[in-house]
């Protein structure tokens, strides 16, 4: 459809207010919330994510388009809630304490929310207090936690132990990630997975979940 090709276009350009409007006339034309997500929004992202991996665009066009696909979300979500089921699982999210950078975590969520799963995304610079609190209040299936600087990630440790010390780590898996994350890091810290980015993080949470 013409009008589906027009929004993917204009995701992958990074112009929220085009893809706001198109999708507020695909759905007066009574295309399906599900059909303008998935060959609309998310044909648009998927354009962007294979450029990126390609090193063909970088951080900043990627937060754009994301911006964008966001805007189109926000029109087609309460319809979506309609004809979808039930979410796969729930995910809470943060960046942690002393780290105020949230474009790779936002990506990440918004990549995990077209796959179905609901999000609740926590915020930055957030404490191992929250964290628990976020655990005790939503019941999540997992808690992602990202640290873009080398001097925060320690504290990654210190979540994980004061889940553990509050005996909800068996209710939930933990998953990190960001720049300077490796996979020798994430086993010394006992997390149950690391994702060194969007599209890594995505298959997962899949994995981990077995959906």
């Amino acid at each position: 459809m013409k009008i589906l090709k027009e929004i993917a276009v204009n995701v992958e350009n990074g112009d929220s207010s085009t893809v706001k409007e198109l999708t507020k006339i695909a759905l007066s034309q009574k295309i399906a919330a599900e059909e303008i997500l998935n060959n609309g929004l998310v044909k648009g992202m998927d354009v962007i994510g294979i450029k990126f991996k390609n090193n063909e665009v970088f951080i900043p066009e990627v937060l754009i388009a994301t911006r964008a696909m966001k805007a189109g979300m926000d029109i087609i979500r309460p319809f979506l809630t309609n004809e979808r089921v039930k979410s796969k699982a729930k995910i809470v999210m943060g960046t942690i304490k002393g780290d105020l950078h949230d474009i790779g975590i936002k990506i990440v969520g918004m990549m995990l929310e077209r796959e179905g799963y609901e999000i609740v995304d926590i915020g930055i610079d957030v404490p191992k207090e929250k964290f628990i609190k976020a655990i005790k209040k939503e019941n999540p299936d997992i808690i992602g936690m990202s640290a873009l600087l080398t001097t925060t990630m320690a504290y990654m440790r210190e979540v994980i132990e004061a889940v553990e010390k509050a005996k909800l780590k068996q209710n939930v898996k933990i998953i990190i990630g960001g720049a300077p994350i490796t996979q020798a890091f994430a086993d010394e810290i006992k997390a149950d997975g690391f994702a060194p980015e969007a599209a890594s993080a995505v298959e997962l949470v899949k994995y981990l979940l077995k959906n």
